[in-house]
């Protein structure tokens, strides 16, 4: 079989995988559109333990209502349900998933609004014959058609992220400094060791911090980033720029919101400079 036998049978398989779940988004059969979606509320937050593990997320209790029966649900996160809750308070809405007719199933999703298709395998998969056309080409035309064939999509996509993240980090800055910050404290540092393929072990430090809003809101959250020296901050009292909008958005160092938001700009013009360069070079090589 030849280069273009191979290549047919590349769009075939992943055009059939493709076809076939857009057809079932369409009738609306995928797992993700007939799971059951219900708002559930946080009703008790509690403090992970000093030293414990960060894997199982901030401990609550949640309560939800199955929309068939009208049964009430109260349930916890202490095993694996889903996406880890990384911040939570008292009367915090979450989202709640779970299949039709087994609400003791139920997954916790950070995103209310979100109403998932069922499209991530049929997209990769067009993208995989994205990948195969562009590769025979390469082969069967010459190499130029890969500068051409990569760098036109990645410009593209830079000329839509690269505006779309600025706005959004210009909005987030505005936000954090739309009002005083209140002071905050360092109640736990989560640790968790691995091990990689040559058996050198790693320990990651996840410190946990509890601030109070001005209207009175009891935050307590996984601080993922710009607290220096996470491993030894146990205890420590800092000070929370926070979203009033949104809590879940905030931030203990405004400097380093600066400094990320003009690394993101950078880096992202950055890429979007080398697309357009390995876009424009293959088109003059051709």
């Amino acid at each position: 079989m030849g280069l273009r036998g191979y290549l047919a049978l590349w769009c075939a398989l992943f055009g059939t995988v493709a076809l076939v779940g857009y057809v079932r988004s369409l009738a609306g059969v995928t797992a993700a559109q007939r799971a059951v979606r219900v708002p559930g509320r946080i009703e008790r937050v509690r403090e992970p333990r000093h030293g414990s593990s960060q894997r199982d997320g901030i401990p609550v209790v949640v309560s939800f209502q199955d929309p068939s029966t009208g049964e009430e649900f109260t349930v916890t996160n202490d095993r694996d349900h889903g996406e880890r809750i990384a911040v939570a308070w008292t009367g915090r809405d979450i989202g709640v998933h779970y299949p039709p007719g087994r609400p003791h199933a139920y997954r916790f999703t950070g995103d209310l609004e979100a109403a998932p298709r069922g499209l991530g395998w049929p997209n990769f998969a067009v993208f995989l014959i994205y990948v195969g056309l562009v590769v025979f080409a390469a082969i069967d035309r010459g190499w130029p058609w890969a500068l051409v064939g990569f760098g036109l999509p990645w410009t593209l996509s830079g000329l839509w992220y690269v505006p779309q993240n600025a706005r959004a980090v210009r909005r987030r800055i505005a936000a954090l400094t739309s009002q005083p910050p209140v002071p905050g404290r360092v109640v736990a540092v989560l640790t968790d060791t691995s091990t990689d393929s040559e058996g050198v072990t790693f320990l990651s430090h996840m410190p946990v911090i509890a601030f109070t809003t001005h209207t009175g809101t009891a935050v307590t959250a996984y601080c993922t980033e710009d607290l220096p020296d996470p491993a030894h901050s146990h205890g420590r009292d800092v000070m929370i720029h926070y979203d009033p909008d949104d809590p879940a958005l905030f931030t203990p160092d405004l400097a380093a919101q600066d400094r990320s938001r003009l690394f993101d700009l950078t880096c992202g013009t950055v890429a979007l400079l080398l697309g357009a360069a390995a876009t424009v070079a293959g088109v003059v090589l051709l």
